[in-house]
């Protein structure tokens, strides 16, 4: 890898975690989608990614949250009783 983090990574934090991950599941015995040889784990997934050959997401986009304004006029509705 030329020191360059591939345009889909958005920075160099999620670079090192997502080589770290790979090279996990390397050394757990999963098969390595670039020649291996007798480069180390982390080498070989840093290749892997530089190939973008390595899926990632960020997964489900966060819930929205109502206003605070909303929130609170429910916190305010007075509870009914059970008694007339």
């Amino acid at each position: 890898m030329d020191g360059k983090q591939p345009p889909t990574i958005d920075s160099k934090f999620r670079l090192v975690l997502l080589a770290a991950t790979r090279a996990e599941q390397i050394m757990r015995g999963a098969r390595p989608k670039v020649e291996a040889g007798k480069k180390k784990s982390v080498r070989v997934a840093m290749d892997e990614i530089s190939h973008q050959l390595v899926d990632w997401g960020y997964g489900p986009p966060p819930q929205e949250e109502p206003p605070a304004e909303e929130a609170k006029s429910e916190e305010e509705q007075p509870v009914a009783s059970g008694v007339h």
